[in-house]
Order: C-alpha cells, then sequence, then structure tokens
C-alpha cells in the first residue's frame, strides 16, 4: 500500500456549525485523527495549505539511495530543527488533550511528527507517522534522542552557520539549503550506519502494529473526528472508511477539501484551534 494517494476535488459541505458537531457528538466518546492542519497555529506549516512550500520532503527511496542524499537530508533537518523543536501546543492540541482528560475523547491518531500532542497532555496518542524527536541506525536498529544526534552535527560541525528562513521550515522539520555547504553527516555511534529519524517518509509504509493500535482506539470509540487533514495519506482515509463502514458519526474539520467530505456526517470549514476549542465546550455544555 503506498503513502500517497490522488486529491478528489471535493467542494466542503456548508452550513454546519459548531453546535451541529456537537449535537452528533453528544453521549458518545470520540477519537480524534489530526493532521498538519492542527500544528500551523505553533508555527509549524501545511505540506497543502495556503503558502505552503512547493516542493515535497525527501522520499524514502532517495534518502537511501546515497550518502549525498543523506547528507542533504541532514543539513536542512538540522537546520529546521532549531525552529522545529520549540514550537509549542496550540489551543487545538490543548482542547483535545481536555476532552481526552474529561472522559470525552478515546484518543488521538495524529500524522504529525511534531509531538504537539504528547507536549499538550494527550496521554493515549498513536504517532501514525512517528516522532521527529528520535532517531534510528538503519543498519543496525540503535536507536537515539534527536537531541544527542544534534550535539554530535554541531561538534562536527563548528562554525556552521545556523539561520533558517522563518518561511522555509517544512512539516517535518526540514528546510530548503544550498548544495554546496560543507557538512559531516551524523552516523551511528556504534557502526557508524546511516541515520534516519524515526518516522514515515514518503513512500514508505506506516508499520503494520502502528495501524493497528490506531484500529484499535477507533474500535474502542463511538465517532471520529478528523481535524486539520485532507487525507491525502490513504493510512489516514482507512480509518475513515472503517468509521464509516461502522455507521460512526465522522465530524471533519479543515481548511479546503478533503476526501472524507462525502461521508462526513457534519463538516466544519474552518480553523482546528478555534473550531476544537469551540468543540469542546459546547460538548461541556451540553453534559452540564
Amino acid at each position: 500500500m503506498s503513502l500517497l494517494a490522488p486529491v478528489n476535488s471535493l467542494v466542503p459541505a456548508t452550513g454546519h456549525t459548531i453546535e451541529d458537531a456537537a449535537s452528533v457528538l453528544e453521549g458518545r466518546r470520540m477519537c480524534v485523527l489530526t493532521g498538519a492542519g492542527i500544528s500551523t497555529d505553533s508555527g509549524i506549516p501545511d505540506y497543502r495549505g495556503e503558502g505552503a512550500p512547493k516542493n515535497h520532503p525527501m522520499s524514502f527511496t532517495e534518502f537511501v539511495s546515497s550518502p549525498e542524499r543523506q547528507r542533504r537530508y541532514w543539513i536542512g533537518a538540522h537546520l529546521g530543527w532549531q525552529r522545529f523543536h520549540r514550537a509549542a501546543p496550540n489551543d487545538g492540541h490543548l482542547a483535545v488533550a481536555e476532552m481526552e482528560a474529561e472522559g470525552r475523547a478515546s484518543g488521538v491518531i495524529t500524522q504529525n511528527v511534531d509531538g504537539l500532542h504528547h507536549d499538550a497532555g494527550s496521554r493515549r496518542v498513536v504517532d501514525l507517522h512517528g516522532r521527529l524527536d528520535r532517531v534510528r541506525c538503519l543498519a543496525c536498529g540503535q536507536s537515539y534522542a534527536r537531541s544527542a544526534v544534534e550535539r554530535q552535527i554541531a561538534e562536527q560541525n563548528r562554525g556552521f552557520t545556523e539561520v533558517v528562513s522563518e518561511d522555509s521550515v517544512r512539516p517535518d522539520g526540514d528546510v530548503e539549503v544550498p548544495a554546496d555547504i560543507e557538512f559531516v553527516t551524523p552516523r551511528c555511534d556504534l557502526c557508524q550506519g546511516a541515520l534516519k529519524p524515526e518516522v514515515v517518509f514518503f513512500g514508505e509504509f506506516v508499520p503494520g502494529s502502528v495501524f493497528a493500535h490506531a484500529r484499535a482506539l477507533l474500535d474502542q470509540s463511538d465517532a471520529l473526528v478528523v481535524a486539520g487533514s485532507s487525507l491525502v495519506v490513504n493510512t489516514g482515509m482507512r480509518l475513515v472508511t472503517l468509521a464509516n463502514k461502522r455507521r460512526l458519526p465522522i465530524v471533519v474539520i479543515n481548511r479546503g477539501p478533503t476526501r472524507a467530505d462525502q461521508v462526513a456526517t457534519v463538516r466544519i470549514e474552518g480553523g482546528t484551534s478555534e473550531s476544537l476549542r469551540g468543540l469542546r465546550l459546547a460538548v461541556r455544555d451540553l453534559i452540564a
């Protein structure tokens, strides 16, 4: 199964409100599926939103094809990390964590690699595409904290210019950089193998065990809320299809069309921060 799929040009349903979503979700325990759109208010751009970078990130095939491609990746990843790891959860992340703590959400499945749901306090998080703060050796499998790898990069590249354009950081923490920069690529301390962040690159497969955890979380839920995702990635859409087969209510919150618009019970065209905050308050008021 490929990670990428074509986007359908669907027109979002109009007229639905936060109150409509709250009414559908009343008395139901929701599973929340999030995409890059939930992190834009934290300063991390969306691949497909307005102002998004035009280039796709490096694919898995490109990364493993040569040491030069790995060097190119790590230059951009190192520069991008300086800003990426300082991002803080926004109202959308916090609202999801609060709904989980209040028993209204079973947990969150995220397509993001930024770890912001964890930082916000969510306890049941399935990182569908991994996390950028962990790194693994492709040769021996040794796992490292990203902070340790960043220290190695800094030590081996003293004087390396760490200037990042505010508009250049991508959702995976990478940036566009000149090809002629001198740079020593980080290697595994144990075997000198190539290092790769523990994230699913484009063209790579989501591990079966990870998807099984996501499906189990959905199975424990009575509704699905999709927030900030166009669902162009097949693994996210598979979860929507599973929810639809179970005839669960599906609430979709996004700016722009998504692949789930035709099956959504409620479709809200809007930002995730204000919408999820409003949804949390509306559901709480219904119960009160």
